[in-house]
C-alpha cells in the first residue's frame, strides 16, 4: 500500500484469478455476479418500498374509507420511523453484518406489506405496520450503499455504488408508474400492493444468494482469489 496523500505508480492493476484487471476500467465491475444480485436486490427492493410509500394515504382514505386526518398521518408516522431506523438501524447493521442487516431489513419490509394489506380498516394495525416499515425504509439506502465498500475493492467502491444508482431509479419509476395504473384500472390499491409485497421477497431472496465467510461479508477480489487454480 502507497503511503496516504501520495500517488500510484501506473495504473492500479490487481492479479486477481483472470490475468492482471485494471481496476481503472469502469466495465470491470460488470464482470462480477455479486454487483448484479445486490443491484437486483436494490431494484426489488426500491420497488416494493416506494409503490407503497406514494400511495399509502390515497389508499388509506379512498380504498379503506378512513377519515383524511387519520389517513395522512401515515406521512407523519412514516417520516418519524425514518429518522428511528437510520438512527439505530444503520449502525446496528455494522454489528450484524450488512448481508444479515439487509436480510433482516427485507424480511420486515415484506412482512409489513403483507400485513398492511390485512390490516383492513383498522387505523392503528395501519399506523404500527407503517412506521416499523418506515424504520427498515430509512435504513435501506445507506445499507444498499455500504455494500460497494463492503463487497469491493476500494479502488472501484465509487464506480459501484454509482452503477447501482439506475437500479434505484428504475425501481422507483417503474413502482409509481405501473402501481398508479393498476390503482385507476381496477378501482383499488390490491393488486399493484400484492406486487409490492413480491418484489420485496425476490429482495430478500437475492441478497440471500450473496457469499459470506464466518458471518463476514466477502470482499470479490478475496473471491476470484480463493478460486484460483
Amino acid at each position: 500500500l502507497d503511503p496516504w496523500g501520495q500517488e500510484l505508480q501506473g495504473n492500479p492493476s490487481y492479479d486477481i484469478g483472470y490475468g492482471s484487471i485494471d481496476y481503472a476500467n469502469p466495465l470491470v465491475v460488470l464482470k462480477q455476479r455479486t454487483f448484479w444480485i445486490i443491484g437486483l436486490s436494490y431494484f426489488c427492493i426500491c420497488y416494493s418500498l416506494y409503490g407503497i410509500t406514494t400511495f399509502m394515504v390515497d389508499y388509506a382514505r379512498f380504498q379503506l374509507g378512513l377519515p383524511l386526518q387519520k389517513a395522512s398521518f401515515l406521512a407523519t408516522v412514516h417520516g418519524l420511523g425514518q429518522v428511528v431506523g437510520v438512527l439505530t438501524i444503520t449502525p446496528l447493521s455494522d454489528y450484524l453484518g450488512r448481508k444479515n442487516a439487509i436480510m433482516i431489513s427485507n424480511l420486515f419490509v415484506t412482512m409489513c406489506l403483507g400485513g398492511i394489506l390485512l390490516s383492513g380498516a383498522s387505523w392503528a394495525m395501519l399506523y404500527v405496520f407503517v412506521g416499523i416499515l418506515a424504520a427498515f425504509y430509512g435504513a435501506t439506502f445507506p445499507m444498499y450503499g455500504a455494500c460497494a465498500g463492503d463487497y469491493f475493492p476500494k479502488e472501484i467502491m465509487a464506480t459501484v455504488l454509482g452503477a447501482w444508482t439506475p437500479f434505484y431509479g428504475i425501481g422507483a419509476i417503474s413502482a409509481h408508474w405501473i402501481t398508479g395504473l393498476l390503482r385507476d384500472n381496477m378501482r383499488n390499491y390490491t393488486s399493484g400492493f400484492l406486487i409490492n409485497l413480491v418484489m420485496a421477497g425476490l429482495s430478500l431472496l437475492l441478497i440471500s444468494a450473496i457469499k459470506t465467510s464466518g458471518g463476514n461479508e466477502v470482499n470479490v477480489t478475496q473471491e476470484i482469489k480463493h478460486h484460483e487454480p
